[in-house]
């Protein structure tokens, strides 16, 4: 017999929620607004109460991001389940039973859980997905204000939320030239931050973590209440998120001036937490197969306003994708004007139907940053153009991983030069300052550069330039400085800057090292010589031949060789370990981490892979015993496992 339409409904919803949620968690993009997943996860919940079925593997049950990175990953000692929540703030007063719950930020990051053992800080291991956490600790101790040292002696295990402030999230944001590939949220994020292999990166980030609740201790540590706990934790030197208590009486006054504080705050949030205080009341509740009943959580229900849909504007970039931003009639949003809001992709405008004349509703996502919520009419009449909005040529749409994307096929649209040259410009290629997008576009409209080698003639135009609205003698004679400060550069450096498909800026540096620094080698590299580099598999190689095959490419790039000097890498030292590839594994104590002893490899002309296979030389552990995956693999393909000691032997030594 065939399912009800309510269980073919259901799975429906799981299918729609998972795919949101990978995205989401695990690979840090969006393809629905908050508001649309919290909106079907209800429908969902009020489904499962129908009919009395909760589905294996429902997302009401099982949540968070799935475990795929290489990061070590280790169980929980009890499950860390989601919050009930509620947006009706008087519903909480009857929830506290006539008790005192403490209320607090409900931050929006990623939940972290850290021990320590006689005073030090032993492990960080992220939520995972409620039950299976990934290992952190070498990120955790580059957080900005975690305790590396406390004063407590016994274990102790305190978890809270690393998160990411707006500030600096858009401190990070305005160093990315592209705008697609600017991080859409401070959770996102934070998210890719705390989980890096390399915490260098991590460090360079300035996360935060903001404790809040004390989840194990030695039995010599007796607390009756969760506010007790906090006191304790601030005295350890713990950062620990806002709170205050309350009772059914100001439960909701309560609310309310923490609502106040929204405007002014730099951590992101979505809603408060309460707790009950009493910790032996609260214990003595349980849980249920989905939430604990000792806490709830308190979203804030959106300002909503409705408005007319008047345009869909197409925005491209240096890679030819074309975003849609909807363009709306202004109104009134948690105190600002807003008239547009990005759609993302073509899959989201297609899932809202949108069309031109709808009636929408908009709202602020966490209070910030505004969102089309539902579409009322859905005449779904939009649809992507043929022809790129800038240069008139053709468009294609392309379908990735489910999602659908827009894309201008023409190598000469003007867009794809602006992007292309901003691209160029930026810190971690050629490092021009002074140059805006603005800026360049006003130089390739005023001719005065067609490139981005015209860049080292700007002198020729001195007289245009310095007449330019926003340019005066000095902004034009630091804008020079830097230009000439940028002839002078690493091979790596300006082989990102070229902007070849694929090309990051680490990957850049494997294919240099590889190619002895050498530009000329790297630019006529085989497909066949590329794919021996470690982490450049076939696809990524053949699109790097196609690249330089092209004589436009080829032509560029030599004329920009004759304009710049390419000089080695400073920290490359000679060594009897250079051209040797290492995976390191397990933990270090010669160096500050794995990241230090990958640097340290790296200076020596040496490479550092992920994952062990036969391009492997050595495999770094200090526990040559281990049974752990890389070991086995490096005994199965007879990959030398050698010790730090060992390592240092065959490196010649550590410099002191």
């Amino acid at each position: 017999m065939g399912e009800t339409k309510q269980m073919e409904h259901m799975r429906e919803l799981h299918r729609i929620l998972k795919e949101a949620s990978k995205a989401y968690y695990q690979d840090s993009s969006e393809i629905m607004s908050n508001y649309e997943y919290d909106a079907l996860y209800d429908e969902l919940v009020e489904l499962e109460k129908e009919t009395g079925i909760v589905l294996a593997d429902s997302p009401t049950v099982k949540v968070g991001y799935e475990i795929v990175s290489e990061l070590p990953k280790e169980a929980h000692a009890a499950p860390m389940l989601s919050l009930d929540k509620t947006k009706d703030r008087e519903s909480l007063v009857d929830w506290l039973q006539g008790r005192t719950g403490v209320l607090s930020w409900k931050l929006d990051g990623l939940t972290n859980v850290l021990t320590y053992e006689n005073g030090e800080l032993v492990k960080g291991v992220t939520r995972g997905n409620g039950e299976i956490g990934e290992i952190i600790t070498n990120n955790v101790k580059v957080y900005k204000n975690v305790p590396l040292t406390i004063p407590y002696k016994g274990r102790l295990t305190v978890r809270g939320e690393a998160i990411i402030t707006y500030s600096e999230f858009e401190r990070i944001n305005g160093e990315i030239a592209e705008a697609e590939a600017k991080y859409k949220n401070p959770r996102n994020l934070c998210s890719g931050t705390v989980r890096q292999l390399n915490n260098e990166i991590t460090a360079q980030r300035n996360v935060l973590f903001y404790a809040y609740t004390l989840v194990t201790a030695e039995d010599d540590l007796q607390f009756s209440t969760r506010s007790q706990q906090m006191d304790f934790l601030e005295k350890q030197g713990f950062t620990c998120v806002e709170h205050v208590l309350a009772t059914p009486e100001t439960v909701v006054e309560q609310i309310g001036k923490m609502e106040a504080k929204l405007p002014e705050n730099d951590f992101p949030s979505d809603g408060l937490v309460l707790t009950f205080d009493d910790i032996a009341f609260a214990n003595s509740l349980g849980r249920t197969a989905k939430f604990p009943r000792d806490s709830i959580a308190f979203k804030w229900a959106d300002e909503i306003a409705e408005t007319e849909l008047l345009e869909i504007e197409w925005s491209a970039s240096r890679t030819g994708l074309i975003n849609p931003v909807a363009i709306f009639a202004p109104v009134e949003l948690e105190g600002t004007t807003v008239s547009r809001a990005s759609i993302h992709n073509v899959s989201i405008m297609e899932s809202l139907a949108l069309g031109i004349g709808d009636t929408v509703q908009v709202y602020k996502a966490n209070m910030i940053i505004p969102q089309i919520a539902a579409n009322l009419t859905k005449s779904g009449t939009a649809k992507p153009p043929v022809c790129c909005p800038v240069c008139g040529e053709q468009t294609n749409l392309k379908i990735e991983n489910e999602v659908k994307s827009l894309y201008c096929v023409n190598a000469e649209c003007p867009a794809k030069k602006v992007k292309s040259i901003v691209h160029f410009v930026t810190r971690d290629a050629m490092n021009i300052e002074g140059l805006s997008e603005a800026t360049i576009e006003k130089f390739l409209n005023e001719k005065i550069i067609t490139k981005a080698a015209d860049l080292f003639r700007l002198p020729d135009h001195k007289e245009t330039i310095t007449t330019m609205e926003g340019f005066g003698e000095k902004s034009y004679a630091n804008l020079i400085a830097s230009v000439e400060a940028a002839r002078t550069i690493t091979p790596a450096r300006f082989l990102y800057a070229l902007g070849v498909p694929n090309i990051g800026v680490s990957t850049a540096k494997v294919i240099c090292r590889s190619f002895e620094e050498d530009i000329e080698r790297v630019m006529n590299a085989t497909a066949e010589e590329l794919v021996t580099v470690e982490g450049i598999g076939e696809v990524i190689a053949e699109a790097f031949v196609e690249y330089f095959a092209l004589e436009k490419n080829r032509a560029e790039a030599e004329e920009l060789l004759s304009l710049v000097t390419l000089e080695r890498p400073a920290t490359t030292l000679e060594s009897a370990i250079a051209g040797k590839t290492f995976v390191i594994t397990g933990k270090v104590f010669q160096f500050d981490g794995r990241s230090a002893l990958k640097a340290f490899i790296e200076e020596r002309g040496g490479k550092v892979a992920g994952s062990v296979s036969a391009k492997t030389d050595y495999l770094i552990n200090n526990d040559a015993t281990s049974q752990s995956s890389k070991n086995k693999t490096a005994r199965e393909l007879n990959v030398p496992v050698i010790t730090e000691e060992e390592f240092l032997l065959l490196a010649g030594g550590k410099e002191e």
